[in-house]
């Protein structure tokens, strides 16, 4: 049966279609470029509390992760002995590094970028040094916080 009066022309409707698949394919693009340009970086903490056994007994020149909000964060024991935590993300793209026992040195994978160990740039293309946190034990607890933050952990 056909329809001898339409509200929709062919013509119209296709416009339409094409006009409507444009929109969503470049909306979505855009939003993909943004979200690579500016990522979310996310609400960090300003300290956490850890387990002091787990982590100061760790051998020499190794690093423990643990959970730095979303992100990566190390616990480095280096060869004098001396620990430090740091954040375990390259400052270039934030991708997550590693450490190199052998070269006893940081890598970021993503972009072939080396930090030494006092987290100083070296290699790559990172554009500045690791960042580094302020760490106390207090009784079994080790509390990792920024730098220059004061802190009243919980009691309990």
């Amino acid at each position: 049966m056909k329809i001898d009066y339409s509200c929709v022309t062919r013509r119209t409707f296709l416009n339409t279609l094409l006009g409507g698949w444009i929109l969503a394919f470049g909306s979505g693009t855009l939003y993909a470029l943004c979200k690579f340009a500016f990522p979310t970086l996310g609400k960090e903490p300003d300290f956490v509390i850890l387990k002091a056994s787990d982590y100061l007994e760790i051998p020499v020149n190794s690093v423990k992760p643990f959970a730095w909000g979303g992100k990566l964060g190390l616990f480095f024991k280096n060869t004098k002995g001396d620990t430090f935590a740091l954040k375990g993300v390259c400052t270039h793209m934030e991708c997550n590094i590693t450490y190199k026992p052998e070269a006893m040195k940081f890598y970021c994978a993503c972009h072939k970028g080396w930090f030494d160990e006092t987290g100083r740039n070296i290699e790559g293309p990172p554009p500045k040094p690791l960042e580094f946190f302020d760490s106390a034990i207090e009784g079994e607890k080790l509390v990792i916080s920024r730098k220059g933050v004061k802190i009243e952990p919980p009691k309990a």
